[in-house]
């Protein structure tokens, strides 16, 4: 790598590192944003409202980066500035997640539940600087590029932005995330910053004095580099020996012995043994634990005790357990189990071979949607023995649609059973709200539906008749179970708890659907249920303070505020669809969030290619007191960014109708081949859009001070705002159709306020 030895090097050279800089800043918030989402989504037990939390405050404190960014914006030696930034951003992200591993225990309780504003301040913390220096460079990248008299800056280092995303994220997904930990991930952005920061360091550091010796100025120059390439080789050297991913995931789960942790597509899984039971965490959810006697023969018994002389049995979830092994107990011929992650399954025949090596068991990697859309089997009995609907994901097998599809698969007068809450001799209003929608949406698609209060709220649902007798169905076969038995049913099943348990379960409440999970609400406001303090007044401030911000948006900056909330509300919509659609198949997700990054750069090159070719030669000056206007098919910056709103509205619009469209087309693979496709040419049309806008709106806000600075703290501060609101309230609340009406309306208002404003030059 040569030195240039000029004191000022050419600004297409300073253009071209400061683009390149972009690209691998954007190629590393990618991979750390999903590697630190992953993170935080196991250290914190936690569902889609984790995520939504943690994105909302990553956009957040991206804004404020880029809103201090302004302050730096006069500094000479910018590429120094930025280098350092790189530099920084290489290192932090390894301690991000060692830190979240290991103070998870001592910050909080052990074991206790963590409340939403913990989670949300424990976040705001770690995240804070990362963010913070990720909107700093870009604001200062934007700067640096407009003082030296660069065209349209600000577009290009968002497009690169975007396309260094685009880069970072379909490697992490379809590559990185199969092969390697989270560390060894991190390294590989670390190693490309680092390197880039070197350059930069190297081309912008202090030059010879003409008189000085070039021969080892030029040597220096190579030391750089060289010196980055040895702490890689160190840093690889290190990750294989020590295995940091192995020693602070141990830190997470303390008095257990750790056996196996490793990754799949769906996430991360540990597993555990403590006090002679095997314990199975994913993403840091206990979804097992052998032996578990008593789930396991409730999961079984109650249903199979509907059914005696039931043949076959589709178990999902469950096999880890126990409750296959229970279900074979019967005289049934052949018990069909689906287990959506093969890394579970695997880890589950290494340590549990037992429950896998039966006859008449079969055992499907696949996710149980699909399963239960394409097969065509019939049962007599279907169990759900799954956790309560504490995510999006999980709330797919207990939406009216389900119901549908499993009836479809069950015999005349078939069983269904699936279990939600946990009764102790008292219903909570939340809790009673929770058993009536799950009820009430049973019961559109069966005849009868019966509750069973036993170490959780069993459903059992027919059009056949249901009994209560358990044990009396039960001892007649020989069973004999160790804990349902007639002793323990008798002290379960007494007259006031299934009294007082049906009054709990036919309150008034809505039905649950796909496109509306109001079932996982209701099950998060259950949760969240059990914290009381400041939470709600900080909340309030909150709110507050975003309100007194977007009140006071106009013109440019109000549009590019609007279709960062629509880009990321429609995004989450989008995932959700993607996931009813096609199912919890994390590389059909990633492709939804890639191709997002990639409209977002496609957009944005397309318009800063069109304000570079179409600026307008001067026109002549009007006569005192005229104003000239400007057609609608003007091509004109105000004009354009108004159109573009109107679109991301019409698209809006149109993608409820478009989801409902393809879920009642989608029986088939193809249908979901066919979906999947949609949904990515959608994706990416309504990503250019909203890309495409941020480049006209700079290039129309250009006579102020800093525009890419203020514009950049609009797009992240709306794009955090429509995260949060429509994962972790309106979607369950109000639907897929009301999110994308409220995202829709609001780019309509900008477009009108940018098309009354007038400003079309």
């Amino acid at each position: 790598m040569a030195c240039a030895a000029t004191t000022n090097p050419p600004p297409e050279t300073t253009r071209r590192r400061i683009l390149i800089g972009a690209f691998g800043l954007g190629f590393s918030c990618v991979i750390t944003q999903v590697v630190l989402m992953r993170e935080m989504f196991g250290v914190f037990a936690g569902n889609e409202l984790v995520l939504g939390v943690v994105l909302g405050n990553w956009l957040l404190l991206l804004g404020l980066g880029a809103a201090l960014g302004r302050w730096f914006s006069g500094r000479k030696n910018v590429s120094s500035t930025l280098a350092v930034v790189l530099i920084f951003t290489a290192l932090l992200p390894p301690g991000q997640v060692a830190a979240l591993r290991g103070l998870r225990q001592v910050v909080f309780l052990r074991g206790a539940a963590i409340g939403t504003m913990e989670l949300g301040l424990t976040s705001l913390v770690v995240l804070l600087p990362y963010c913070l220096l990720a909107g700093f460079f870009l604001a200062l990248a934007c700067r640096a590029l407009e003082q030296r008299r660069q065209a349209h800056g600000a577009g290009r280092v968002y497009a690169m932005d975007a396309v260094g995303s685009v880069a970072g994220g379909a490697l992490f997904s379809f590559v990185l995330v199969l092969w390697l930990d989270h560390f060894a991930i991190l390294l590989v952005p670390a190693m490309l910053n680092l390197l880039i920061a070197a350059w930069f360091l190297c081309r912008d550091g202090p030059k010879p004095e003409p008189s000085g010796n070039v021969t080892t100025f030029r040597l220096s120059c190579f030391l750089v580099p060289a010196a980055v390439l040895s702490v890689a080789a160190g840093s690889l050297v290190w990750m294989i020996r020590a295995n940091p991913d192995a020693a602070t995931t141990a830190l997470q789960f303390p008095g257990q012995h750790l056996l196996f942790s490793g990754y799949s597509p769906y996430g991360r899984l540990a597993v555990t043994e403590s006090g002679g039971q095997t314990n199975f965490f994913e993403n840091g959810l206990l979804v097992a634990t052998s032996p578990n006697i008593e789930s396991a023969e409730e999961t079984a018994h109650y249903a199979m005790a509907q059914r005696p002389g039931a043949k076959k049995v589709l178990l999902i979830g469950g096999l880890l357990s126990g409750t296959a092994r229970e279900i074979l107990r019967h005289a049934v011929a052949r018990v069909d189990c689906v287990e959506m992650d093969p890394l579970v399954v695997r880890a589950g025949r290494a340590f549990l071979p037992g429950e896998f090596d039966r006859p008449r068991l079969r055992v499907f990697e696949v996710d149980a949607r699909q399963y239960v859309r394409r097969s065509g089997d019939k049962y007599d009995v279907v169990i759900v023995a799954l956790p309560d609907p504490a995510t999006a994901q999980l709330n797919r097998f207990f939406t009216h649609e389900f119901f549908q599809e499993t009836r479809r698969l069950l015999n005349p007068d078939g069983i269904l059973s699936f279990a939600v809450g946990r009764y102790e001799n008292y219903a909570s209003p939340e809790l009673s709200s929770l058993l009536s929608c799950a009820r009430r949406t049973a019961r559109l698609s069966f005849a009868k539906v019966r509750l069973i209060p036993g170490g959780r709220v069993y459903f059992l649902a027919s059009d056949g008749p249901l009994t209560l007798a358990i044990a009396a169905a039960l001892e007649p076969a020989g069973l004999d179970p160790r804990w349902v038995n007639r002793h323990y049913l008798g002290a379960t099943l007494t007259p006031d708890r299934l009294a007082d348990l049906d009054r709990a379960a036919t309150q008034p409440a809505p039905i649950n659907y796909d496109f509306k999970p109001v079932l996982y609400f209701l099950q998060l406001r259950h949760w969240a249920s059990q914290f009381r303090g400041v939470s709600g007044w900080l909340t309030v401030l909150m709110l507050a303070a975003v309100a007194v911000y977007v009140f006071r948006l106009r013109g440019a900056r109000g549009a590019i505020f609007a279709s960062g909330f629509a880009g990321a509300a429609l995004e989450v919509v989008l995932l959700l669809g993607m996931q009813v659609l096609a199912g919890a198949v994390y590389r059909q997700v990633a492709l939804v969030v890639t191709l997002f990054m990639a409209g977002l750069a496609a957009g944005a090159l397309g318009a800063t290619r069109w304000l570079e070719r179409s600026s307008p030669p001067p026109e002549p000056a009007l006569p005192p007191g005229t104003s000239r206007r400007a057609g609608w098919l003007s091509p004109r910056p105000g004009r354009v960014l108004g159109v573009l709103a109107l679109a991301i509205a019409l698209g809006a619009v149109v993608l409820p109708q478009l989801l409902l469209t393809l879920a009642r087309g989608n029986a088939s693979r193809f249908g979901e081949d066919l979906a999947t496709a949609i949904i990515a040419l959608f994706t990416f049309s309504i990503a250019a859009l909203a890309g495409a806008q941020f480049p006209v709106a700079n290039a129309l806000a250009g006579g102020g001070q800093n525009p890419a600075v203020h514009l950049y703290t609009a797009d992240f501060v709306g794009a955090s705002i429509g995260a949060l609101l429509a994962s972790t309230l309106l979607l369950p609340l109000i639907g897929v159709t009301g999110v994308c009406a409220i995202a829709g309306a609001l780019n309509l208002l900008a477009a009108l306020m940018v098309f009354r404003k007038g400003s079309f030059a």
